[in-house]
């Protein structure tokens, strides 16, 4: 058996076992399922942050005063959609006490109780800090919002606990150190956990703050104005912020959303991409095998050799030992064995020799003079 040196298929041949796979790898399904999810998400709070930006800017701003009044009285529903207005709390009737300052006095009071503790992490070797709320109250009283001026017009704030931006003032924190015998720390190593203590906290909105808040104005059958969480879906704020820093947060969010929408949608992409230049590689490969194949046929047929067995059931002296029809055509590298023809070579379902099991690096072609 000699090498053909005037044959089409002199050239070195590798194998291609991966025709047959899915060309997407489960780490790139997932980074391609999960990133768009994201950028889905990303995007529809994008959406709503700019929705929120553009109905701030074009809110009215109103002064809490008798021309207050007057315009509510004059607009249809005696209502406000969405409308900015700034006062200082006041309460109606009795205002909250600190259970732990004597001449502090809010309208709304939270309290948290956190336990800190300390947890061992393997895979880092260290101790890391953790802390768990324990207990949370909230106490809120009735308040209206008055004009700094003064005056007797106000302003009902509806349920302030379900507005954003809402900041507490702390008046009270006090962290209440674990004690711990020996046999305690003993059992806090065992354990991984390693008890630091309890802070206590108390939180305030006083009497007399500024606030700003953003919402449905309307005047009720009592003459009373009330700003309330807006129907149409809108956010609802009351915050410390004066206006045009609230507006800036927002439009601080509206970026960041849409950074992290254009990461995600391009690190999608970038699989896309990928995952189309892998497809297009083995397409080109498989046609480069198809042209291989069609010349081994081609030199077969021109050197007369059948496809198929000899005269009766007699077996060829150099034929496959696979199919046992064809002659053997591949010279298989590193471990040399010719040993089966080109088809059954790309039949095979791994790259190992049937022979000596070892795997096939590439092949080369090989004829029978």
């Amino acid at each position: 058996m000699l090498l053909s040196s005037d044959s089409p298929s002199k050239k070195l041949v590798e194998s291609n076992y991966k025709m047959d796979r899915i060309p997407v790898s489960n780490v790139e399904l997932i980074c391609f399922g999960s990133s768009f999810a994201f950028s889905g998400l990303f995007y529809y709070l994008y959406r709503k942050k700019r929705a929120t930006v553009k109905v701030l800017k074009e809110a009215p701003k109103f002064q809490i005063n008798k021309q207050l009044v007057n315009f509510l009285n004059a607009t249809p529903g005696k209502c406000v959609e969405y409308a900015i207005v700034e006062g200082i709390t006041r309460p109606v009737g009795e205002c909250l006490r600190s259970h732990y300052q004597d001449d502090c006095t809010g309208v709304m009071q939270r309290l948290i109780l956190k336990e800190h503790k300390l947890i061992w992490n393997n895979l880092a070797r260290s101790w890391n800090d953790s802390e768990r709320i324990i207990h949370q109250r909230v106490n809120v009283v009735p308040f209206d919002l008055i004009s700094p001026e003064g005056g007797k017009t106000s302003i009902r704030v509806i349920n302030p606990l379900e507005a954003s931006g809402l900041q507490f003032e702390t008046v009270y924190e006090r962290f209440h150190q674990a004690t711990q015998g020996f046999t305690d720390i003993i059992g806090h190593y065992l354990s991984g956990e390693k008890p630091k203590g309890f802070l206590e906290t108390e939180e305030v909105v006083r009497v007399g703050a500024t606030l700003t808040g953003i919402g449905e104005l309307f005047l009720d059958s009592d003459k009373i104005i009330k700003l309330q969480p807006p129907k149409a879906g809108l956010e609802y704020f009351l915050s410390s912020l004066d206006f045009p820093s609230i507006l800036k947060q927002q439009e601080s969010s509206v970026k960041l959303w849409k950074m992290f929408m254009t990461i995600c949608t391009l690190t999608g992409i970038a699989v896309i991409l990928v995952v189309l230049r892998r497809m297009y590689h083995e397409f080109s490969e498989k046609q480069e095998q198809e042209e291989l194949r069609r010349s081994y046929e081609r030199f077969n047929e021109s050197r007369g050799i059948i496809g198929s067995t000899a005269d009766g059931d007699e077996i060829p002296e150099n034929a496959c030992v696979i199919c046992l029809s064809k002659p053997r055509e591949c010279v298989f590298l590193t471990c040399g064995h010719v040993c089966c023809c080109y088809d059954c070579h790309r039949a095979l379902p791994s790259p190992i020799c049937p022979i000596c099991r070892s795997y096939i690096a590439r092949i080369v072609p090989l004829y029978q003079a």
